[in-house]
């Protein structure tokens, strides 16, 4: 339990305190940053031959593979990142303010990410402009990605509009201990200002957080993306209506994780122990356990439906992925945490903020594998082959797997250089814990607000 009472200095820690541990971590997460901006750009001058997607069927594989998964995996950890943020003002979740624009944040370096990797998975940068902004004014009615990359700018304009307007409260009463060398962007965050405003964007924060509850189920990874998949009925391992709750739920499950990487990592490099309090991650624990329970449940929907007197191609597409370690593993990994979560409300002790990581870091590399999984296997046996041979197999190469590598640590780098400029926690949660409820509150309440 937690006796110190938080102060700005906490908040203002980061930026003001540099370790020797922040420069390896910005090293290393350069340097492997660095290393996929190497290989893209091999691949930028030999083609997409060198991943091996260019190739289809027997002779080949798919033409997509760990690009597009990781896609979706990224925008799946931001669209879950706001929509945790956006809980917590709507629905009264002040327990979780400290991590509230951690998950913000999230939102913003996930959706670069899913954001570059529709770039490098498009072979030539240039299309962008010519398949996409040049005639957008056409394609918007008919494709997918236009779709897709519509949605995710929006959301992304949205969550930076989100930040903004929190953060102009936060610069303008800490602006005296602030770095001097941002003196031109804290003028721009806060230009217009004046306490008569507070209110004021206190009510569209609300709304912005209103709007983007409503979209995420709708719009975005409960939307558009899965219908980039469910809406093509060639596809078995792909078709039905199932895959938007699917896709929600993978996505909150992964962001959840990643909120409680961050939250650990913040709270152990600038000790924010009573502000990032042992209540918060029993919270975030339970919380991933709710929402893996729902992943397994779904996808147990989708193998019954898909073995039980199911069409001969929908038949084929469920004992191919059955049969496969990748998803097998995958949903163990899951069914594993979702079991050590079971046990640890129903047994206290179970708990400790190393074995919430562990199963963070797990349900990730699952989701992730989950994902890959579903984008080929999907591709691999289609309704009607484009060839009478068996599918061909596929392997990710050394570029895709450098670029999981490469954009986690593009992510890691924009943690490491944000924490620098502004605040991670919000001012306001650090006046809301000074009023007395700075505490760890007793663990049956996060059992409770799981139930509830």
């Amino acid at each position: 339990m937690s006796t110190k009472t938080p102060n700005e200095d906490d908040i203002l820690r980061p930026i003001r305190h540099t370790s020797k541990k922040y420069y390896v971590m910005l090293a290393v997460s350069a340097v492997v940053f660095t290393a996929f901006l190497g290989l893209w750009m091999i691949q930028l001058a030999e083609g997409m031959a060198v991943t091996g997607l260019s190739d289809w069927g027997s002779g080949g594989g798919v033409t997509w593979g760990l690009y597009i998964g990781a896609f979706i995996w990224w925008v799946g950890i931001a669209h879950g990142g706001i929509i945790l943020s956006a809980a917590v003002r709507l629905l009264g979740m002040e327990r979780y303010m400290p991590v509230a624009r951690l998950a913000e944040m999230l939102t913003l370096a996930g959706l670069s990410a899913a954001g570059f990797y529709i770039i490098v998975h498009m072979g030539r940068p240039d299309r962008m402009v010519t398949s996409v902004l040049g005639h957008y004014h056409i394609t918007v009615h008919n494709s997918p990605l236009v779709w897709d990359v519509t949605v995710i700018t929006a959301y992304f304009v949205m969550t930076a509009t989100y930040l903004a307007l929190t953060l102009r409260y936060d610069v303008t009463r800490l602006r005296d201990q602030l770095p001097n060398h941002f003196e031109p962007l804290y003028k721009l965050l806060t230009i217009g200002y004046s306490k008569k405003e507070d209110e004021v964007i206190e009510r569209m924060v609300w709304w912005l957080a209103l709007a983007i509850i409503i979209m995420a189920p709708l719009l975005l990874h409960g939307g558009v993306i899965p219908w980039l998949f469910a809406l093509l009925p060639s596809y078995p391992g792909w078709f039905g209506a199932i895959q938007g709750p699917q896709f929600l739920t993978i996505a909150l499950t992964s962001a959840i994780s990643g909120v409680i990487i961050l939250s650990y990592a913040f709270r152990k490099a600038y000790d924010w122990g009573h502000i990032i309090t042992d209540d918060i991650f029993r919270g975030l624990t339970l919380w991933l356990g709710f929402f893996a329970m729902l992943f397994l449940w779904l996808q147990l929907q989708q193998i019954v439906s898909g073995t039980f007197h199911s069409t001969t191609d929908h038949a084929y597409a469920t004992e191919a992925k059955l049969s496969h370690p990748i998803y097998i593993g995958s949903i163990a990994i899951v069914a594993a945490v979702l079991i050590y979560i079971f046990a640890q409300t129903v047994r206290k002790s179970l708990f400790s903020k190393r074995r919430s990581i562990v199963a963070a870091v797990a349900v990730l590399a699952a989701t992730l594998a989950e994902k890959v999984f579903f984008v080929v296997e999907g591709l691999m046996y289609p309704t009607f082959s484009l060839y009478e041979a068996t599918p061909g197999a596929y392997w990710p190469s050394v570029i895709e797997f450098v670029s999981v590598l490469g954009t986690i640590g593009m992510v890691v780098l924009f943690f490491l250089l944000v924490a620098k400029v502004v605040p991670v926690v919000e001012l306001h949660a650090v006046e809301h814990l000074r009023g007395g409820h700075g505490h760890d509150h007793e663990p049956e309440k996060a059992t409770e607000e799981v139930e509830a």
